[in-house]
């Protein structure tokens, strides 16, 4: 079994950061992406409300993952998750056989996503709809090896998915709208204040 521990940190600045890990020697181990992603919920619309995902996400791959709470790495600053993803052949034979199965759609969300590698952690530089963020996945020291090669250590972290960030956002700003779209996002500024409150 796999596990995912993160942080989360929003950018001002997504250009420095980016600069910052050229000089610090970081490989760019894929480069900007865009991803398309289908969230889905099951007939009793408990995965949610249970923490658990369920996702089938479209970049220059199609992958299948499921993700669940854990206790493992447990902290304020840091959150860790039990991640399963596969890869399959066909993106829309896949969603396809998720509804057979009595799954439904319960959002979109788009991104366009930088990757690199650096001290023994995944490095991702995420433009998202409503901000740009820096996530660093790995070992909680090497999380915390590069966080300080990048001088983010006094950067208020955040250890919520993204889907909890844009309910946050839609709350705020009165935002009804279902999905995560780079085109529903269209004319809405989100103010950095926000932003760097969501932590």
């Amino acid at each position: 079994m796999g596990l995912e521990t993160e942080v989360k940190i929003y950018l001002l600045d997504p250009n420095q950061i980016s600069a910052k890990l050229s000089q610090l020697g970081a490989h760019q181990s894929k480069a900007r992406v865009f991803e398309r992603n289908i969230r889905y919920e099951n007939a009793d619309n408990t995965l949610t409300q249970r923490e658990i995902v369920l996702r089938l996400r479209q970049d220059d791959r199609a992958r299948l993952t499921y993700k669940e709470p854990t206790t493992a790495h447990e902290s304020l600053d840091m959150r860790t998750r039990l991640e399963l993803e596969t890869e399959v052949a066909d993106f829309d034979t896949m969603h396809t056989i998720l509804q057979h199965l009595g799954f439904h759609e319960h959002m979109v969300y788009e991104k366009y996503r930088t990757t690199y590698e650096m001290n023994d952690a995944e490095i991702v530089l995420d433009e998202m709809p409503f901000g740009n963020f820096i996530e660093v996945e790995g070992e909680p020291d090497a999380i915390e090896s590069v966080i300080k090669a990048l001088e983010l250590t006094s950067s208020g972290r955040i250890i919520v998915s993204y889907v909890v960030l844009f309910d946050l956002i839609k709350s705020a700003l009165g935002l009804s709208f279902r999905d995560l779209t780079f085109t529903n996002f269209e004319g809405i500024t989100v103010p950095d204040f926000l932003l760097q409150s969501l932590h």
